[in-house]
């Protein structure tokens, strides 16, 4: 192979790392292109993971792209491996393994995990994630027909499972708090009608501030309910899960300490350059400085997500374009009071 041949490196593998590696091999055909996730499955729709709850428990059926796709784009895809460090100095990456791996470019999109506040993190045992294809399994086999599902938080995520969960018969409580609604902002003013929309949808909305906060998780007494969520003024409420839906953290653990600037995500660019000149980051890993706001803001989404990623192959192979984010992050009420999050457009 000739040294003259860029080698693209792309950390991730939802929808910001793949669109970037299609991106990438159109506009740099003789390129090598590598995409490393933890994930062990391929590139799949994490926001199709209802569908367990209507029966689907195939996991190929939620793949996008099969293998053969990424062997036809001569994209080498390294699942299973976590990278533990990257040298912005040297343009080196390190697996977990042991191996270092040379890039002349870097896209950063590893996306974000769950976030579970420092005081709840006691309980994580007890609790059902749903950040993976395998969490989603495990939580459709706990949870029995028409059984009773508890929300913590109530992020955009999770009331999209909501409405899945209501529209399969089962029982849903939300145990609202700040996070009710993230990333939408929803002022104090306008809070009251996106709860009443909750409760016209079907859901019990407890107020945890209203009960004291959450005080406890534990396991039910024998023969009860599986889960018991204790409350501050002594109150409680049981269910067969409970489940925590407080946004996301960006998941950028390995990039402590490579050389670029990070506050909660990687500080970026309008045109989605880090501070070092060959690594890019897209997608819920990064902050992207907006000159209208004069700060560093998130941007989340489907839509938002998948035109990062694009971008940032662009401008990584000579174009220069600012981001402009192309999904409205308005939450609104339909005409009949329906909640409408563009959140929740994944197409």
């Amino acid at each position: 192979m000739s040294s003259n041949v860029r080698h693209h490196i792309v950390i991730g593998s939802g929808v910001a790392g793949n669109q970037a590696a299609e991106t990438l091999r159109e506009r740099d055909p003789d390129s090598r292109i590598t995409m490393i996730t933890i994930s062990r499955l391929p590139f799949f729709n994490r926001y199709d993971l209802p569908r367990v709850f209507r029966g689907e428990r195939d996991w190929r059926r939620f793949i996008i792209y099969p293998a053969d796709y990424y062997r036809r784009n001569r994209i080498a895809l390294r699942r299973a491996t976590r990278v533990v460090g990257v040298d912005s100095t040297a343009q080196t990456l390190t697996l977990e393994h042991k191996e270092t791996i040379h890039f002349d470019s870097l896209l950063v999109a590893s996306g974000a995990g769950a976030y579970l506040p420092e005081d709840m993190s006691e309980f994580r045992p007890l609790l059902h994630g749903f950040g993976a294809f395998r969490d989603a399994i495990e939580v459709a086999d706990a949870l029995p027909k028409k059984g009773h599902a508890i929300l913590l938080g109530g992020d955009t995520i999770g009331l999209d499972l909501a409405r899945t969960l209501l529209d399969t018969g089962h029982r849903v409580t939300l145990v609202a708090g700040p996070y009710t609604f993230w990333p939408h902002e929803v002022t104090p003013e306008e809070r009251p009608k996106y709860v009443a929309a909750l409760q016209k949808m079907g859901i019990v909305v407890v107020e945890a501030q209203e009960r004291g906060g959450i005080a406890g998780v534990e396991k039910g007494a024998k023969g009860l309910a599986a889960r018991r969520i204790t409350f501050g003024n002594g109150s409680d409420l049981s269910g067969d899960v409970v489940m925590p839906f407080f946004g996301v953290a960006p998941s950028l653990d390995f990039m402590l300490g490579s050389g670029v600037d990070i506050e909660r995500g990687l500080l970026v660019s309008p045109n989605l350059r880090t501070t070092n000149e060959n690594i890019y980051a897209a997608g819920d890993v990064c902050q992207i400085w907006t000159d209208s706001e004069h700060r560093y803001c998130f941007y989340h989404g489907w839509k938002n997500v998948r035109a990062m990623g694009e971008l940032a192959a662009r401008n990584i192979t000579g174009a220069n374009e600012p981001w402009v984010p192309p999904q409205d992050e308005t939450l609104r009420l339909s005409k009949d009071g329906k909640i409408q999050s563009p959140f929740w457009e994944y197409q």
